[in-house]
């Protein structure tokens, strides 16, 4: 027999109550859907090139990567709820965050592959860790987050400020953030965007923006301050790591890190040369090397190929680009940006 629920009208079944339900959650988020469009369409933008669909788009302050990411971001801040085990690698675009991913990944599940048979031989770094926004762009959904085990390994591009409270106010989450040398960031990031358009923009004009705050997800320096001040604040919660320290001693900074994720390596796994293994697993030279990383893509990435990620990993690759007056305006700026902050870029190996 039919159960039935009492309401103003009368009596309903059981089953046209779910229905109800299913109809006024789909009229919430189609509302909640027009809401968003609305406020992106009113956004002043900014072209990167000959495709408008790379246009970033100001928000609160920051030059969001793209409307699908802002739309993830805006959907992020409506609906993500953290959990006490999360742990979240944050950081800007071309900053290390392929390499962090794989470290990350590795480290926290090291007791439940072989080497020969990992999960990194067979998988690109970012269909392991998820991003969120993109995640949450293309699905419009949590409930797929929500079915992952936990400790969950997630990534975002998000600056400090625009994530939600569950992230940041009286969560365990955990953040990894990295953080590169500006000038090559904006070097990596150029050749990045170039392989999108059907004619490569000059450097010029992409160092032009970069120095103008107009980069994705930036302003750079407002994004770096934004977690330095919250790992100096809440040193438990937030790791603040530099791409060229990780680079001059992986050693030291893995285990770190592990430390860090609650996991670390006992004298045990230090005797067995666990911490090398994981670096030279986790290493450009290896990941890059592997078939996968060559020339396959997924549908979540379909504008890249998975070799796209993967280009130099180098510390200073700046100088063969940026002449010496185009290396010194930015060391200025940047400098003239974080001068209270106690942080600073040291530079090159």
């Amino acid at each position: 027999m039919e159960k039935s629920l009492s309401c103003k009208e009368g009596r309903i079944s059981e089953t046209d109550n779910k229905e109800l339900v299913k109809e006024e959650n789909e009229q919430g988020k189609e509302k909640t859907k027009q809401k968003h469009q609305a406020l992106i369409s009113s956004l002043p933008k900014r072209e990167r090139g000959d495709m408008m669909q790379l246009a970033l788009l100001q928000y609160q302050g920051f030059w969001l990567g793209s409307e699908p990411a802002l739309k993830g971001i805006l959907f992020m801040q409506d609906h993500f709820k953290a959990r006490p085990t999360d742990i979240v690698l944050a950081s800007l675009p071309k900053c290390g965050t392929t390499w962090l991913k794989a470290l990350i990944f590795t480290i926290i599940n090291r007791a439940d592959y072989d080497f020969p048979t990992h999960p990194l031989l067979t998988a690109n770094p970012h269909d392991l860790v998820t991003f969120l926004e993109g995640y949450l762009a293309k699905h419009e959904s949590i409930s797929g987050l929500g079915a992952l085990p936990s400790p969950r390994l997630l990534a975002t591009h998000c600056p400090y400020t625009l994530l939600p409270n569950s992230m940041i106010n009286n969560s365990g989450c955990r953040f990894v953030y990295v953080c590169r040398d500006p000038k090559d960031v904006v070097i990596s990031t150029w050749h990045f965007v170039n392989k999108l358009l059907t004619k490569p923009r000059p450097l010029e004009d992409a160092f032009e923006q970069f120095c103008e705050g107009v980069s994705p997800f930036g302003p750079f320096w407002d994004h770096v301050i934004g977690y330095w001040r919250a790992s100096l604040e809440l040193p438990e919660k937030m790791l603040f790591l530099k791409y060229e320290d990780l680079k001059r001693d992986p050693f030291v900074h893995v285990k770190r890190l592990a430390e860090f994720l609650g996991q670390p390596f006992t004298q045990d796994e230090e005797n067995d040369g666990m911490v090398q293994e994981i670096i030279k697993l986790c290493s450009f030279e290896n990941l890059s090397n592997l078939e996968i990383n060559k020339s396959s893509s997924t549908a979540t990435r379909s504008r890249f190929k998975n070799s796209d990620f993967f280009r130099k990993g180098e510390a200073g690759d700046w100088e063969k680009y940026l002449t010496t007056e185009m290396a010194a305006a930015l060391d200025h700026k940047i400098k003239e940006k974080l001068h209270d902050s106690g942080l600073t870029f040291t530079m090159p190996l």
